[in-house]
């Protein structure tokens, strides 16, 4: 019987929180896993599902706390996919939003090992919906941005200024910290009465979640202690919470449909 061992890297989107989550395709994936590399936004309940002698490593990368750097990580797959066979690389969520996943996959691409990609169920869609709210609603938006509050840099990413001017639904990522900057430029465009939802621990046991509007959300989310990682939704879908009633909605939406849009 041969023992010569077959590098193979799966970049698997672990989904928002909930284990039960994780789609079959990822658990399958695990259970034929040699080593698994996890994020910290990974449920360490998930890896019960790989084989109990497989390798089990924590890279980190919460907000500014990077236990190795990229670089690092990158080698590192590449190393235990050629030492150990099939390396499973779990991401919260889904791996190809905001999650580095395509730079991982690339670089192991270049020394010619097998990669396969799993999709995950995106944080950004998954947690509003957990909550009854779509991102986006015939008769209140024609489409949905996801944004990343911070940049590499540490600044607020520019994007979000620009999302302020449209009637889009605003999700924003890592940006907890700058809660009320970014609120500021939504109230510079007109929409301090724009409904907005934060949820931090979004599906799991722990989940918290704030509502109030543009104008009073920063204040409502520190009153209430939530923290990083937290996830924004800022648009007029938000008012569609079950908890809001939002008493606008149904003339908006009738409003929307005598412009011709949505038909």
């Amino acid at each position: 019987m041969s023992n010569k061992i077959y590098p193979k890297i799966t970049l698997v989107g672990a989904g928002p929180g909930d284990p039960d989550l994780l789609t079959i395709k990822g658990l399958k994936a695990l259970k034929m896993a040699n080593v698994v590399m996890y994020d910290a936004l990974v449920n360490t309940e998930i890896l019960a599902h790989a084989p109990a002698d497989a390798l089990k490593i924590y890279v980190g990368k919460r907000a500014n706390k990077h236990r190795y750097p990229q670089e690092k990580i990158n080698l590192m797959l590449v190393q235990n996919a050629f030492s150990h066979g099939h390396v499973v690389r779990l991401k919260g969520g889904d791996s190809f939003v905001f999650g580095r996943g395509h730079e991982e996959i690339t670089y192991a691409d270049s020394f010619g090992i097998e990669t396969v990609i799993v999709p995950g169920i995106s944080t950004c869609i998954a947690l509003p919906e957990l909550q009854k709210v779509p991102v986006t609603r015939r008769g209140l938006n024609q489409s949905f941005w996801v944004l990343t509050g911070t940049t590499s840099k540490g600044e607020l990413s520019e994007d979000v200024k620009i999302a302020a001017t449209s009637s889009a639904t605003a999700v924003i990522l890592m940006g907890m910290r700058k809660l009320s900057e970014i609120t500021s430029h939504f109230i510079k465009n007109g929409k301090a009465k724009t409904p907005v939802m934060v949820i931090q621990n979004g599906s799991l046991p722990t989940e918290k979640t704030v509502l109030g509007t543009v104008e009073n959300i920063a204040k409502r989310v520190q009153y209430e202690g939530l923290g990083s990682p937290g996830i924004i939704i800022i648009g007029e879908v938000v008012g569609l919470h079950p908890e809001l009633n939002y008493a606008t909605v149904t003339q908006q939406i009738s409003t929307f449909k005598n412009g011709n849009h949505g038909k």
